[in-house]
């Protein structure tokens, strides 16, 4: 056997290792997932984005074949969960439930040890939820004009209630006062279940609180409603109106929830994870499920969702810096 030959006998070896591990990387990909996926959720358990990475890894679990384990990485208002994903391998078996204070509010009060733009890719929205404004029933006021007419009359007297500095309750009440140019004392809490207590005792006059968390109290009239901050209304409160209609515009914003993955993760496992969610969210149960609590359901694709939450960053860092507002 002549030296060409050989060379040859050893460059088809060579080229035939490499076809096999192409093929046997098309195929890793064709099969994801092959092993049991993690999801992230940056906040405890009993929590909404408990709640929606639960209900949306059950539903991943049984259309991808795999187990979605939900882990709690709590700490830092977000930062610490996120942070774990964001450093995580890019290969479709970390995923984090992307919310708006750790990826939208966050970054613009401190340098964080994550970039959201730089650092995650987003599959797709998964649910939005709307504030509705509250007050003590022993305040004079039963519409969101009459509340204005109060703080303007008494400028700085009316306390409200958040769930603590930088939060995103104390946020949405900031753009509420810019808006509408009045003046509000601010009672921060540890958490948004102290500060309805806050209010049901009269410490605090006023809250912007999740639907479903201030519903009994509306029920029972413990707290009278004023306003949706919806684009319509809330189907657990059809008789409250919108903002909008109040006419107040521009602070009808979402607190969203999203289903994001490392930066790098390969297009088609991104591909496959939208197309999963896309079609979860049309189905009934899910919708009627996320309803319940007060959440929509909502999708949008991985280019949208980026511009999305470009859009929140600059919305966001806009009311922080006019309000002068930092964080605990």
């Amino acid at each position: 056997m002549t030296d060409r030959m050989k060379m040859s006998n050893t460059a088809r070896f060579i080229l035939g290792i490499l076809l096999l591990g192409g093929a046997a990387g098309t195929g890793a990909q064709q099969t994801y997932p092959a092993k049991p996926i993690r999801f992230v959720v940056p906040f405890a358990p009993g929590a909404g984005t408990d709640f929606v990475a639960r209900l949306v890894g059950r539903n991943l679990a049984e259309s991808l074949g795999q187990q979605v384990i939900v882990e709690n990485r709590t700490g830092a208002s977000g930062t610490i969960g996120t942070d774990f994903v964001a450093k995580s391998p890019p290969d479709g078996y970390t995923l984090l439930l992307g919310f708006l204070g750790p990826l939208a509010l966050n970054p613009n009060f401190e340098k964080l040890p994550y970039d959201p733009r730089r650092d995650f890719s987003g599959v797709s929205l998964l649910a939005s939820a709307y504030s509705v404004l509250v007050v003590h029933p022993s305040l004079p006021v039963k519409t969101v004009k009459d509340l204005i007419a109060l703080a303007k009359s008494r400028p700085g007297d009316l306390n409200y209630a958040s769930s603590g500095t930088g939060t995103n309750v104390y946020l949405v009440t900031e753009l509420f006062k810019m808006r509408t140019g009045i003046d509000m004392a601010h009672i921060p809490y540890k958490g948004t279940a102290p500060a309805a207590i806050g209010l049901l005792t009269g410490e605090a006059q006023v809250l912007f609180g999740s639907v479903i968390g201030v519903l009994p109290h509306v029920q029972s009239k413990r707290l009278r409603a004023l306003a949706v901050l919806s684009p319509e209304r809330s189907k657990l409160l059809p008789t409250v109106p919108t903002l909008s209609e109040a006419g107040i515009a521009g602070v009808d914003v979402p607190f969203w929830h999203a289903l994001v993955v490392p930066a790098g993760t390969p297009g088609e496992i991104i591909g496959r994870l939208h197309a999963e969610v896309t079609t979860l969210a049309s189905t009934p149960d899910y919708r009627a499920r996320l309803e319940q609590i007060g959440l929509e359901p909502a999708t949008n694709s991985p280019d949208e969702f980026r511009a999305f939450l470009e859009s929140a960053l600059d919305k966001w860092g806009k009311v922080i810096k006019a309000a002068g507002i930092r964080s605990d």
